[in-house]
């Protein structure tokens, strides 16, 4: 087991073609500030205290969470550096530090590596409506907003042809099939529909978003684009994370068989699996055992980013005309993906 470890080091740099990303700067906030005076300063490290705490949380409640409101007294015994930007105070938290004492607070994180997602997004003003292309100047503040929330984000070209996708009915049609069709060359995991329109100087908008045939929609409003995107995004982020962060009690042990893995799919495992404390238990072949403290629905939902599928035991017909009774269930559930 040492021998695999230590080859898995030379193939750090190898990884597996997968559509989620991790997100690489979570653990840095951005907070504008009107000025530099001590009280501005330690208002918007409170702030981005709040921030962290939603990005890794996923869960409004956990800002009521005792020992956050402890915390947010002295945000700095998590704070690495902060400076100023602009008019932005740039604060980098420790990662170790924090989550630690997120979690002691009782709380569950949602790890780095989070689905992609694509984003059509039209803005209606005035003036006619435009597709929110990537590199256009209208991009900005909605990739602002993804990167303040915690969430990778594309977008579309917005050429001529997508244009002609990217329409309000499209985006609010009950299927997103020709969106679909349309969003193939970009290989994102979800994908998000939002119409904004403009309307006496305020920004409104509804939004849908699509994580294979789930559906969750909703609608957000700001007092200008940048904040209709921010409202948007945080939004977006609160109903993914219940699907990758388990409550706390909700955790079980599990037992985990990875079938047809090879080295520079272990390094991939090590990286998925790191939220869950896995321990490798045993390799047999292309096999490997995993032991992993999580629930079973949040360990399918995050295998799913990396294009795993869950299979059924080999050579272990089930008897449907005799259950099993709860007491002879094994202590420890095993659950079967392959690549």
């Amino acid at each position: 087991m040492r021998v695999i470890r230590l080859l898995v080091l030379c193939l750090s740099l190898f990884s597996l073609p997968t559509f989620a990303e991790t997100v690489g700067d979570l653990y840095q906030v951005r907070e504008p500030v009107a000025s530099q005076q001590p009280e501005e300063r330690n208002q918007a490290l409170q702030r981005a205290l709040d921030t962290l705490v939603l990005r890794l949380t996923g869960d409004p409640a956990a800002l009521k969470n005792p020992a956050v409101a402890e915390l947010r007294k002295d945000p700095q015994q998590l704070i690495s550096q902060y400076g100023y930007e602009g008019d932005a105070l740039v604060v980098d938290f420790d990662p170790a530090t924090s989550e630690r004492s997120l979690r002691q607070a009782g709380l569950a994180l949602w790890s780095a590596n989070r689905p992609a997602i694509l984003a059509w997004w039209l803005n209606e003003t005035a003036g006619g409506a435009n597709l929110v292309g990537d590199g256009q100047d209208s991009a900005f503040p909605v990739r602002r907003a993804a990167q303040h929330r915690g969430l990778p984000l594309r977008l579309p070209l917005a050429d001529l042809s997508e244009q002609i996708v990217g329409t309000a009915d499209n985006l609010t049609a009950a299927r997103p099939d020709a969106l679909r069709e349309a969003s193939d060359r970009y290989a994102a995991d979800a994908l998000l529909a939002v119409r904004a329109r403009e309307d006496g100087g305020k920004w409104q908008a509804n939004w849908r978003l699509w994580l294979g045939d789930s559906l969750e929609q909703g609608s957000a409003e700001g007092t200008d684009s940048a904040a209709l995107a921010d409202a948007v995004m945080l939004a977006v982020s609160e109903r993914l994370a219940p699907r990758f962060v388990a409550a706390p009690g909700a955790a079980n042990d599990l037992t985990l068989e990875i079938h047809k893995s090879d080295l520079t799919r272990y390094a991939e495992l090590e990286r998925l699996l790191e939220p869950f404390g896995a321990r490798l238990k045993k390799v047999e072949g292309d096999r490997l055992v995993y032991q992993v403290r999580s629930s079973p629905e949040q360990l399918r939902a995050q295998l799913a980013l990396s294009g795993l599928q869950e299979v059924q035991a080999a050579n272990a017909p089930v008897d449907a005309g005799q259950p099993v009774a709860p007491m002879q269930q094994p202590a420890a559930q095993v659950l079967r993906f392959s690549w």
